[in-house]
């Protein structure tokens, strides 16, 4: 019997103590979106983004120009009569290269794009992660989550770290 007293103390206390380590937790939330869309850095970033892919396409602006021109002379030269059957397949098969080159182009240019944002923001979004990961161990908090992924339901306002973080990094 006295054993058993000793189990079930033992187990109370257990029991207790995972109580009181639950209850020690700290949980915390920031809204990323509302942060990055303020840092600078990322103004910054959209605007060399943003002169880039103009530049991207006005290059391919200039290619569809050149191939209207093209197609232009060649509907005009085979309306004329001009053009031989074999000169006209040659012209269209170099419109039709031409045309190729241009769709490759557009996705020439996406994926420039994709790789220059990816440039811009990597170090941004690393620098606004370290300094997450600092206040959540400076401030002992166990969970830090972002609240505009939509995850987090209720969450109280004293719990929100968006202020703190915006004042650690400057905005």
């Amino acid at each position: 019997m006295r054993k058993t007293l000793t189990n079930i103390g033992s187990i109370l206390c257990l029991i207790c103590l995972m109580t009181f380590n639950a209850n020690a937790q700290k949980f915390g939330y920031v809204n990323s979106t509302e942060i990055l869309a303020q840092l600078p850095a990322i103004k910054s970033a959209d605007s060399e983004l943003e002169a880039y892919q103009k530049q991207l396409i006005a290059k391919g602006e200039q290619m569809v120009k050149s191939f209207e021109a093209k197609y232009k002379t060649v509907a005009e030269q085979a309306q004329a009569g001009t053009l031989s059957n074999v000169q006209m397949q040659q012209k269209e098969q170099e419109l039709g290269q031409e045309q190729q080159n241009i769709q490759a182009y557009e996705v020439e240019i996406q994926n420039k794009i994709l790789k220059k944002r990816e440039e811009l923001y990597q170090p941004i979004l690393e620098n606004v992660n370290n300094v997450l990961k600092a206040m959540g161990d400076d401030g002992g908090y166990t969970m830090i989550f972002d609240s505009s992924t939509g995850g987090i339901l209720h969450a109280a306002e004293a719990n929100d770290l968006t202020a703190a973080l915006k004042s650690k990094l400057g905005i």
